[in-house]
């Protein structure tokens, strides 16, 4: 049982951090191109992203802080 609790903790953070970085990626990526077609709003587009990137990382700490939890205190030991 505690190969899949260590399975587990590690898909959580895998995974976990791959949509973390697609998603601040593509948003990176949107706001380039929006501060490009109107560079007057580009202080408030980037005030924006940088609210948005925090909590986009704040959902894959939550999962990396949730996954150590499982890891240190597993139920399943005997």
């Amino acid at each position: 049982m505690e190969g899949f609790v260590a399975l587990a903790c590690g898909l959580i953070i895998g995974l976990g951090a791959l949509g973390a970085c697609i998603g601040i990626g593509l948003m990176g990526g949107k706001v380039v191109e929006a501060s490009a077609r109107q560079p007057e709003l580009m202080d408030k587009l980037q005030t924006k992203m940088f609210l948005l990137a925090g909590l986009i990382d704040a959902a894959f700490i939550i999962g990396t802080a949730v996954a150590l939890w499982f890891a240190t205190s597993n139920p399943f030991k005997g």
